[in-house]
């Protein structure tokens, strides 16, 4: 057996290196933080108070097999847990509901030990029962048939094996498994009262985690309070009361007033508000979030790898990125994976086409469009401004005229999920681990679906990342597997890489220990090590 343990000592060690880490005060020239930003929690920690924290999206469910969105898994980590989580900066696994896990040597078994001291919130239907193994099995097996965007793809089944013991069962091997795992899809959660509430279990979600839904009001606020028999640190806090305001000005205003306590989803020029109000800290990172430019591969011009590779040269992404960041918030991207990935790789920056629009031309003339062509460029309104800089750099450096077709997000879905967009812009964010980015963005497997609807196929590429998944979970060894996919991938310039875009909050000065999330996650209390307070 490959074996994870998670002794205590080593967790305490692994703890004290993140707390050093995260204090260092160290900061990239794309990232604008604070000493509290950076988990700082100078002075003794205070309990008691309820944050106010204001969420720019309204959830509709918080049921892990129906939520779509990260602002639903916002407030969903607050009260569910998963088996295991990421660290602070996520760059590992670390214990959760499962204390240890042991990996087959064929890879399609994965065993996890649990805690024996977790118990439900009181409910509808059990009055705060402990969790067993039998309550894993239910969530899991329910994510893996049910999930709406199968968060839990290739788990077969779950054998329990002891009170606090359970094995997963894989169709096939996938050293991604863990990465899975975090995701708030598949939370633990209480059979009854899924089965109590049918229907209406979304909006009455009960957990195992730091805090319990006390009331909701659909479109204004969720009240959360306290788990007094949460198995973690004790919560600091008495309770988090989430405020939806969608309008971003509107959510600035909360914030520099004193209505809420936290800003989350800080855009455009609020960043400066923020920044220049002395009462307030503006916390911006680098995240695990991607915005590019399909190209598509399989038919029109622009399926010659000359002429996507001249329409890359003649790309000036500096200009995109800052035209349409002008306050901050995301920086140019090189490749196809986010520089907080684990399989990022900085060498590979230089197999990237570089802006050239006399080469380019030269390029575009040798693949047979010496005066240019016309074509289209589908877009969801978020991302109109990028499409029109680039539609004036093309017909400026190439004489390439781009219509941009604005579409809803289910036309632009279906449009370029079938491959009927000659260009498109979108974005991608998810975990740290690369499967989640090269699989689903390049794999032949993914053809006909949002990922790769510019039709992208190359056989080596399709090798590379199944092995990256199948043959170890040596982090290393997958890495060295994604590399050089990506140096495949990169040659066939499939598409255009636009920008890395950060993760930023704003937040008031009495708000201890929290920090933004390359995931986009809101973390209060997690067994990371995280646990907000408030100052008095």
């Amino acid at each position: 057996m490959l074996k994870k343990k998670y002794l205590s000592l080593l967790i305490l060690v692994l703890c004290s290196v993140l707390v050093l880490a995260a204090c260092s005060g160290k900061t990239s020239s794309n990232e604008e933080s604070s000493s509290n930003g950076n988990g700082d929690t100078t002075g003794e920690p205070q309990d008691g108070g309820t944050l106010r924290l204001g969420l720019s999206a309204n959830p509709k469910t918080l049921d892990p097999i129906k939520y779509t969105g990260v602002y639903e898994s916002q407030i969903m980590r607050m009260v569910s847990d998963t088996l295991v989580v990421y660290s602070k900066d996520l760059s590992e696994i670390q214990p959760s509901l499962a204390t240890s896990w042991e990996v087959s040597e064929d890879m399609k078994e994965y065993t996890f030990t649990l805690r024996d001291d977790v118990f439900f919130q009181p409910g509808e239907y059990q009055d705060g029962r402990q969790m067993t193994a039998e309550d894993v099995k239910y969530s899991l097996e329910r994510s893996a048939k049910e999930s709406a965007m199968n968060r839990l793809r290739g788990v077969t089944s779950v054998e329990v094996t002891g009170e606090f013991e359970v094995k997963l069962h894989l169709e096939s091997p996938n050293a991604a498994l863990l990465a899975m795992l975090t995701d708030a899809g598949n939370m633990i959660i209480a059979k009854e009262e899924v089965e109590g509430w049918g229907d209406n279990f979304g909006s009455n979600v009960v957990g195992t985690g730091p805090f319990q839904i006390k009331n909701w009001q659909q479109d204004q606020q969720v009240e959360l309070v306290r788990h007094d028999k949460y198995w973690g640190e004790k919560p600091h806090l008495d309770g988090v009361t989430v405020k939806i305001i969608s309008d971003p000005n509107m959510m600035t205003n909360a914030l520099r007033s004193g209505d809420i306590d936290i800003a989350t989803d800080v855009k455009g020029q609020n960043r400066e508000l923020i920044k220049q109000d002395t009462n307030l800290e503006l916390i911006s990172k680098s995240a695990l979030a991607t915005v590019y430019l399909d190209l598509n591969n399989k038919v029109g011009p622009t399926a010659d790898p000359k002429v996507r590779e001249a329409i890359y040269k003649a790309t000036n992404v500096e200009e995109i990125v800052q035209g349409v960041n002008q306050w901050g918030g995301a920086v140019p991207s090189l490749l196809p994976i986010p520089k907080d990935s684990w399989g990022y790789d900085e060498s590979l920056e230089a197999l990237v086409p570089t802006f050239d629009p006399e080469a380019a031309k030269a390029l575009l003339s040798e693949a047979g469009y010496p005066d240019g062509f016309k074509t289209e460029i589908y877009v969801a309104e978020a991302r109109v401004p990028y499409a029109t800089i680039f539609q004036n750099q093309m017909k400026k450096n190439l004489n390439i005229d781009v219509e941009i077709k604005t579409v809803e997000w289910g036309t632009y879905s279906d449009t370029v999920s079938k491959g009927n967009a000659p260009m498109s812009i979108g974005g991608w964010t998810w975990y740290p681990d690369p499967y989640f980015y090269l699989y689903q963005l390049f794999h032949t497997d993914q053809l006909g679906a949002l990922g790769n609807g510019k039709g992208y196929e190359n056989a080596e590429v399709d090798e590379l990342l199944n092995r990256a998944v199948s043959e170890t979970v040596d982090q290393a060894e997958r890495a060295t597997l994604y590399q050089e996919a990506l140096k495949l991938i990169l040659k066939d310039v499939p598409r255009i890489e636009l920008e890395n875009t950060e993760a930023a909050a704003g937040i008031t000065k009495k708000v201890k220990g929290f920090d933004v999330s390359p995931d986009f996650s809101i973390s209060i209390v997690n067994p990371n090590g995280t646990n907000v307070w408030l100052e008095k």
